[in-house]
């Protein structure tokens, strides 16, 4: 109970600009726990894909890409079957990968979406602690100024120290906030490579399998 009740003593104590923070904290938290349920759960697909397919990347085998990427519907596997259906109209190796391209960057899009907004939440938060400290530094000297001289050094001590509290959450939001979009970003990377990586495996299977058959049909 004492914990909590410093922690509301806390928060009355920092001024009006406590409550602009504490909805920045909430609002992360928000965009925290929506990415970070979004991203596991791709990752988690995409990883359990990357299993079942590596021996029908491994050995070119199409059909099989195409099969569980119908069923499975994983991005991954989407992005596979979309190079290989480029392969109806067109061998080129370059043909392929722009079309494989295309997929990770509209998943690459759906991956990083809202996650910028934490680092602009975290450097909203610390800006509005440092304001929220400058203005209360302000009104405390100004209140100082029409003190009785004997009251003003207490007057000003608790004066600042109630002013610096706004700082402090703020960095306190900040700080999290810029730690988590490190760690989403992190995620989000390990994603993409993991697909880029996918495909070109794919491509090397598939231009080898080309290869030792014209290499059979000259001998």
């Amino acid at each position: 109970m004492d914990f909590v009740n410093s922690i509301v003593r806390f928060l009355q104590e920092g001024g009006y600009f406590i409550y602009p923070i504490a909805f920045i904290l909430i609002l992360g938290i928000a965009i925290t726990v929506e990415r970070w349920w979004f991203l596991r759960s791709v990752y988690a697909s995409n990883q359990r894909a990357y299993r079942q397919l590596q021996p029908a990347i491994a050995a070119a085998d199409t059909k099989a890409i195409l099969q569980q990427a119908d069923s499975e519907q994983t991005p991954l596997g989407l992005m596979l079957a979309s190079g290989v259906n480029r392969l109806t109209s067109s061998h080129r190796r370059e043909d392929m990968e722009y079309a494989m391209e295309e997929v990770v960057l509209e998943y690459s899009l759906r991956l990083q979406k809202r996650t910028p907004f934490l680092a602009t939440l975290a450097n909203v938060a610390t800006l509005l602690g440092l304001l929220g400290t400058i203005v209360g530094l302000i009104a405390a000297f100004s209140a100082v100024a029409n003190a009785d001289p004997s009251e003003k050094a207490s007057l000003l001590s608790s004066s600042i120290s109630v002013a610096m509290n706004t700082t402090a959450f703020g960095l306190m939001t900040a700080i999290p906030l810029v730690f988590v979009h490190a760690l989403l970003q992190s995620k989000t990377a390990s994603i993409v490579d993991t697909m880029e990586m996918a495909g070109i495996k794919l491509m090397n299977s598939i231009g080898q399998r080309f290869t030792g058959g014209r290499d059979d049909q000259k001998a």
